[in-house]
């Protein structure tokens, strides 16, 4: 049986590609299908405004991916490269760093998430028949805040040593058993917006046992040792540094969440909120595909260029961009044709299907840019350069900020919505302009190889 190494070294860079991000999509796929269903259940059994709610709570979810994924993807970055040099030690140090660092963070979140909870979601946009809904699911989300950010750093852990397959079993527990539960909780025991807050922790509970019993079995070529809990400031700021592109993605996607929120609140109201909610996770099976394809095309990266093997840097490269590409061509191309139906499985209220209906197909205009954007961010992230992974990320999000902020004024509900194909087009031009000087210097280490 093929090493990890020996894979991630001398596989056909299309069969690694392949290998690496087919997991990768397919639990992100079902993830995507599970933050569909749960809305389906909970427009369904409680109704709109139920979605409304917990579209306010998502930025709160949020803040705990950015913490959890600027560790975990700068920690993935650090190790891939340290395995690709052959420096276990400090793969292992890395490891065990990140582990005290989410597991802190998130028993933080979840004491004061909760002891400021009002307060948090007024300011997210929740108005006085929106906040029962949002704090009743909030109430019991942030309680699972400690084992989200623990396994969404481990998922990316796992993924640099290329064990892609496990990333995918931890994700597809996640997501199946909370498919399961929730028509439990919700129909069967009546629990409404509870119900479906509660298996979420649960399906991240034993999430964590099952990434736990990974590390402590030896199948991982990593270890948990005692000595590397110590913190080293040196790990710390380079995951930190590393993941601070995915980091700022994360709580900026956050803040234009709450913006957006309130700027539906004066535009379009309490529907136009649910709307928002559905339209982001209709969007998720495509990008979470797109992302998929980037996360397994970053320990490619990583472990190439530890190991000065230049060439599987480009190639792989040019082939996840192709498929990204064509991945949301395709996506963007469903969602426009089949908007109505799409939006019909959510909810049968008529003046809700019709602002989705519009906002849908603006939104998606330009969507099939998207991709590359996507892996030329994952790209300088791989390659540990901080500075241009963070740059693409914080002007994309800050563009858009201004933007919505904008657009309104002159369009009204429709300039929310148009935010995003034009934002999309501006920054598939400023991906390129950063990208295609990384291109040059690749070249020129392939030539001094």
């Amino acid at each position: 049986m093929k090493s990890n190494k020996y894979i991630l070294a001398d596989e056909r860079v299309g069969r690694l590609l392949v290998k690496l991000s087919m997991p990768a999509m397919l639990a992100m796929f079902v993830t995507a299908l599970y933050n569909v269903v749960d809305t389906i259940y909970i427009g369904r059994g409680v109704g709109p405004l139920a979605i409304a709610g917990i579209t306010i709570v998502f930025p709160i979810q949020m803040v705990v991916m950015a913490i959890a994924m600027m560790l975990g993807i700068g920690s993935a970055s650090i190790i891939s490269r340290a395995l690709g040099a052959g420096d276990y030690e400090k793969a292992n140090k890395t490891l065990g760093n990140i582990i005290v660092l989410v597991t802190g963070f998130g028993l933080l979140m979840a004491i004061l998430g909760n002891i400021f909870l009002d307060d948090l979601l007024r300011i997210f946009g929740a108005s006085g028949n929106i906040l029962p809904f949002a704090r009743d699911y909030a109430s019991i989300i942030l309680y699972g805040t400690v084992f989200h950010a623990f396994a969404m750093a481990s998922n990316n852990i796992v993924r640099s040593e290329g064990r892609a397959k496990i990333a995918m079993i931890s994700m597809l527990i996640s997501a199946i058993l909370n498919i399961i539960l929730d028509p439990i909780f919700i129909f069967g025991l009546k629990m409404g917006v509870h119900g479906a807050a509660l298996a979420t922790v649960i399906s991240q509970i034993v999430t964590v046992i099952y990434l736990v019993y990974y590390f402590f079995t030896g199948k991982s070529s990593l270890k948990i040792r005692v000595g590397d809990l110590r913190l080293d400031r040196s790990i710390i700021l380079e995951s930190s540094a590393i993941g601070s592109a995915s980091f700022f993605r994360q709580i900026s996607s956050s803040i234009l969440i709450i913006i957006m929120n309130n700027t539906l609140k004066v535009y379009g109201g309490g529907l136009s909120i649910a709307a928002y909610g559905i339209i982001h996770r209709l969007l998720m099976f495509v990008s979470m595909l797109i992302f998929g394809i980037a996360q397994g095309l970053q320990p490619i990266i990583g472990f190439n260029y530890g190991a000065k093997r230049f060439d599987k840097v480009r190639q792989s490269l040019t082939l996840a961009i192709r498929a990204a590409t064509i991945m949301g061509l395709c996506g963007t191309l469903i969602l426009i044709i089949f908007t109505r139906p799409l939006l019909t499985i959510f909810t049968n209220n008529r003046e809700l299907l019709d602002i989705g209906s519009n906002a849908l197909r603006i939104y998606v205009l330009a969507f099939p840019l998207f991709g590359f954007q996507v892996i030329g961010s994952t790209l300088f992230q791989a390659l540990g350069k901080a500075k241009q992974a963070l740059g693409l990320t914080v002007g994309k999000q800050l563009f858009v900020v201004i933007m919505v902020l904008i657009l309104p004024r002159l369009f009204q509900l429709n300039g929310v919505w148009l935010t995003f194909p034009i934002t999309d087009v501006v920054f598939f031009f400023v991906t390129l302009a950063f990208y295609l000087p990384q291109m040059r210097e690749l070249d020129t280490k392939m030539a001094k190889v």
